[in-house]
């Protein structure tokens, strides 16, 4: 699977946090049946790991991926339980040479140009500007696209159902992140059935 290509076909990466990992499986299902499956798992919890092998072994057409990735430890563990792909909110070099040196596709989490150029020196063409909004959204976007016109990105942070289209408008956004269909309370609380509802309706608002 070429998963830059499916990510951009998706639009929208689901960035979600499992406390437990008795939550993963009907979360996976809300979103695929919602229309969207794909998934990056943060690994802010200890159920992260478990989460993404559960996802991985009974939905193994859906892309689910690893976020909140910081070191080599966390990335071996993810691949091991499934995950196609991983993202960190920042760049971390040792981690971003583990996944290059084992063609594993990764989005580091970047917003200056001094960590573009660190990008470029691993030939990774797409990076996911994170916090967004709080750096200036678009503007910071289009801005960093004139001296690195063969970068895109994937903005995460601040993106929701009344930004969201306005970002994809733009050529250099290959996808955006987003949490607002996958809200910790809603998982808490076991409502899967409005998870993939509010998934349903991300999935037409950026494709109507």
């Amino acid at each position: 699977m070429d998963v830059n290509k499916k990510i951009e076909e998706l639009k929208i990466v689901p960035v979600v946090v499992l406390q437990d990992k008795k939550d993963a499986r009907p979360l996976a299902e809300a979103l695929t049946e919602g229309g969207l499956p794909v998934a990056e798992v943060t690994f802010r919890t200890e159920a992260a790991e478990a989460s993404i092998r559960a996802i991985a072994e009974s939905f193994p057409d859906m892309l689910v991926g690893a976020g909140t990735v910081t070191s080599t430890e966390q990335a071996e563990r993810a691949m091991e339980a499934g995950a196609r792909f991983l993202v960190t909110a920042g760049f971390n070099r040792s981690v971003t040479e583990y996944a290059v040196q084992h063609e594993i596709p990764i989005f580091p989490g970047v917003c200056t140009p001094s960590e573009l150029m660190l990008l470029l020196e691993y030939n990774l063409t797409v990076a996911k500007f994170f916090p967004a909004e709080q750096y200036g959204g678009l503007k910071t976007i289009k801005a960093l696209s004139g001296p690195f016109p063969n970068m895109r990105f994937m903005p995460t942070g601040g993106i929701n159902a009344g930004n969201i289209r306005e970002y994809l408008a733009n050529p250099k956004v290959i996808a955006c992140g987003g949490s607002w269909m996958v809200k910790d309370t809603l998982i808490k609380e076991g409502n899967f059935s409005e998870i993939r509802r509010l998934t349903e309706e991300a999935v037409n608002l950026v494709n109507g």
